[in-house]
């Protein structure tokens, strides 16, 4: 076999070939008729997301379907029947797509463009409203509340809910007859503290209190085909299934998720009384059935381990959602006891499966002599080894958030890596979510030092195991994982170089300036802001840079409402003036995470150039070479 150094190994899996496998698939739904309809992202068309019906698309060239409620959107479609509602995202109104006809608004026209928002949708049973989340912008603080709208797009909205600073989840019972939702206030995010209502639906102002409260995070309310109210709830300190007061599970897992997105679903019920559920077990994900009368769940025997949100559905006996496996790039998958599962949809394999490593859970001591957990992704290259005795360069990668964690999975982003010989290793620091809700609560006012610790000790983990060169290890984030890049360069040694994607440099700039969802978060991670001024501006990198000695790249979308660009050029304009390496590259159109195939391929390639310079290899790809200014 030829031997070469790591880092310059030749792989047929070229930046743009790894754009192009971003390919997104997500909220799937059966038909009534037992149709798989699904949403897709396509990086290679401006990034749009177009609703595709058993294979073909349903909404018109152009159309993007996606909402940008609390930003982050999600739950922007839905369906009754074969009518579909979605949400479209050059103007965020909500429109009605029905079978061979064009799509038309059910909502007004917004006074400011995109100022009126709607996510999460059902449709009433008898299909005469939509309820949904809106969310108005008009200055200040966006309103939100719980709407129904007339679903032909004739009369007045109905205002359900209001008055709370979130909702989510408006979930109609299978009758018609009432109404379940999910509710919170600053400075609680959604996996800190939320309340589940009811109401009848005709009677919204008698809502009663069902279950949660500041400290108990509530997730997936759900009706069961016969009216009884389901939800996740991590009162246990795991969120686990119950069904009114009575716990259904009792997992040492976690059954609900981290709320970023809206519509998200980990469990849904089967025509025989079992309830199909998304079991995540140390960052571990794996669909499993809770047998009717039983309290333990049965692991199904499936290779796909990951999602990349999850969106449990079902029709009957079949189950729906998106998956991946350590070998495969994701697929919409179907499955039921008596056909198994189904890959109706799946992202083009971009390499088989020999060029894919397997990931590895690893378990590590961090400071304080607590456990953190991490999976590590050697190199692998079927066709090169290295010469012997030489150890490959690491990316020690955080995930963002914080709020979230890493899961094994086939990532083509990954890939690109470890088939040129430089491995990664994804780190489930304290704070990540899929090892309980204390574990979670590690990163509470300790944001920018828990999670830098836990990277630093898997970097540190890897090097005296000898699977890594000790002299040659890079800390890659986005978002909130970029703030963990800039705080483990500024405030510990040991990384050689960093990449920070749309990262946070000054957290007191953001707890100042960001969007409505997240304006809070920081009073957990860190402090109650103003009032701990002082602690944020000390955790802030960009009070820190003189600091920071190794060289950093920077990666910005100029659209981004949730991490502004003056924070980025702030941070490039300090670095100049201590004369430290860096390189700097803005896209006109990005918002807070990159769509376009242009931008990732951009992105992979400036990456891979930057640690060959740092690094000291030479890469086999042909690519234009970034300038590291000082």
């Amino acid at each position: 076999m030829p031997s070469a150094p790591y880092g310059s190994w030749p792989s047929p899996l070229s930046a743009a070939m790894t754009a192009e496998a971003g390919v997104r698939h997500s909220e799937p739904w059966f038909g009534d008729d037992g149709s798989a309809w699904w949403l897709e992202r396509r990086p290679t068309d401006e990034g749009r997301t177009t609703l595709v019906r058993d294979g073909e698309d349903v909404t018109p060239p152009g159309v993007d379907v996606r909402t940008l409620v609390h930003e982050y959107g999600g739950g922007a479609w839905c369906l009754h029947g074969d009518t579909a509602f979605y949400s479209d995202f050059e103007d965020q109104r909500l429109y009605r797509l029905e079978p061979g006809a064009r799509p038309f608004p059910v909502t007004p026209e917004p006074p400011r463009p995109a100022s009126v928002r709607y996510a999460d949708g059902r449709v009433t049973p008898d299909g005469r409203w939509v309820v949904c989340v809106r969310e108005t912008h008009g200055g200040g603080e966006p309103r939100n509340e719980l709407v129904a709208l007339p679903a032909d797009g004739e009369g007045e909205p109905r205002v359900l809910a209001s008055g709370r600073d979130f909702y989510a989840f408006p979930r109609p019972s299978p009758d018609g007859a009432m109404l379940a939702w999910t509710c919170w206030d600053h400075p609680n995010m959604p996996w800190d503290g939320t309340e589940l209502w009811a109401a009848p639906f005709d009677a919204p102002d008698k809502a009663w209190l069902v279950a949660g409260g500041p400290s108990e995070s509530i997730w997936q309310p759900e009706w069961s085909p016969d009216g009884v109210l389901h939800y996740v709830s991590d009162r246990s300190g795991w969120w686990n299934l119950y069904r009114d007061d009575e716990q259904l599970t009792s997992e040492r897992a976690e059954l609900g998720y981290p709320q970023w997105g809206f519509g998200g679903s980990t469990y849904a019920f089967l025509a025989n009384g079992d309830i199909a559920c998304l079991r995540v077990n140390r960052g571990v994900e794996r669909l499993c059935l809770l047998r009717a009368g039983t309290s333990r769940l049965e692991e199904l025997d499936l290779p796909y381990t990951a999602v990349s949100y999850p969106h449990v559905r079902s029709l009957g006996d079949r189950v729906i959602y998106v998956a991946m496996s350590p070998s495969r790039d994701e697929a919409v998958v179907t499955w039921s006891e008596a056909d198994g599962a189904r890959e109706i949809s799946a992202v083009e394999e971009v390499l088989p499966p020999e060029w894919a490593p397997e990931p590895r859970a690893i378990e590590f001591e961090s400071a304080d002599g607590r456990t953190a957990h991490a999976f590590w992704y050697p190199p692998r290259n079927p066709d090169y080894e290295a010469p012997e005795g030489e150890l490959p360069p690491i990316i020690v990668q955080g995930h963002g958030g914080p709020t979230a964690h890493a899961t094994p999975m086939f990532d083509p982003e990954i890939v690109f890596w470890t088939s040129r010989g430089i491995g990664v290793v994804d780190v489930n620091y304290g704070g990540s979510t899929g090892f309980g809700r204390r574990y979670r609560e590690l990163l509470n006012g300790a944001w920018g030092i828990v999670d830098v610790e836990d990277c630093v000790a898997a970097a540190a983990h890897l090097a005296e195991a000898g699977e890594a060169d000790g002299r040659r290890l890079a800390v890659h984030g986005r978002s909130s994982g970029g703030f963990t890049v800039l705080c483990a360069l500024a405030f510990h040694r040991g990384f050689a170089a960093g990449a920070s994607y749309y990262g946070v440099a000054d957290a007191e700039t953001l707890a100042a300036d960001t969007h409505k969802f997240e304006s809070r978060y920081l009073d957990t991670l860190i402090g109650p802001y103003p009032a701990t001024a002082s602690t944020y501006r000390k955790r802030s990198p960009i009070n820190h840079v003189d600091r920071i000695r190794a060289p950093v790249i920077l990666f910005q979308g100029l659209e981004d409402e949730v991490v502004p660009p003056a924070q980025a050029e702030q941070l490039v304009a300090a670095l100049t003036r201590n004369e430290v390496p860096h390189t700097y590259i803005a896209f006109k159109g990005e918002q807070h995470g990159f769509r376009l195939s242009e931008t990732v391929i951009r992105c992979l390639e400036a990456e891979l150039s930057f640690y060959a310079q740092v690094f000291g290899f030479e890469p086999a790809d042909e690519i234009e070479p970034v300038e590291i200014l000082k």
